[in-house]
């Protein structure tokens, strides 16, 4: 059996915190939880966690960025694999859809509009402009693979990919107060993919 470097076990550690944190945030969102709330999930002594992390808004932005780094990871595996253009949009968008209906069983969406309406430093301003930005990212890249394909135009994408990013985020908003259907999903998505400047 192979000995696990310190360094190795070090990074385990951090990821079961980071893993085990992210069900309570779903369960619970942000105010509500505190840091005995996730030393009880990772089951790691208060001192323990503590090596890792100063509190709960750290490990909870540590959780958000660790979940947009793996959603952004995998849309960039599939534009590095060259995936066709409207198969790779229909999965980014039903990843959304899928969320979107399920912000009763997965609170992290209320998690990260809990920490926008309670923190409000500059510091904290960053991190909310960060995560549009990404979403702002994603998009693009996935319009860039279509020019790439020579599916779309080069033509206003910058601002398609920006509404896009306002779209998606007007629907969480309407996801988390529970007034949102599937035919309004599927309607957005649809109008959305109509505006797309294709050849």
């Amino acid at each position: 059996m192979k000995n696990i470097s310190n360094e190795e076990r070090k990074r385990q550690k951090r990821e079961a915190i980071l893993e085990s944190a992210r069900r309570v945030f779903a369960k619970k969102g942000l105010i509500d939880v505190t840091m005995k709330d996730i030393i009880d999930a990772c089951g790691i002594s208060r001192g323990g966690i503590y090596l890792y992390f100063d509190s709960v808004d750290e490990i909870f932005i540590e959780t958000v960025k660790r979940r947009n780094s793996r959603k952004f990871d995998s849309i960039r595996s599939a534009i590095k694999e060259n995936q066709a253009f409207d198969e790779l949009l229909d999965t980014y968008f039903n990843s959304h859809k899928e969320r979107l209906l399920n912000t009763i069983n997965d609170s992290m969406l209320r998690a990260m509009y809990e920490y926008y309406f309670t923190h409000k430093s500059e510091e904290d301003q960053e991190f909310q402009q960060a995560q549009m930005a990404a979403t702002k990212q994603t998009i693009s890249e996935i319009l860039e693979l279509g020019i790439k394909q020579r599916v779309l135009a080069a033509q206003s994408l910058d601002t398609l990919a920006e509404n896009f990013m306002f779209v998606i985020e007007g629907l969480s908003v309407l996801a988390l107060i529970g007034d949102i259907t599937e035919a309004q999903i599927d309607g957005q998505f649809s109008l959305m993919k109509s505006l797309l400047p294709r050849i």
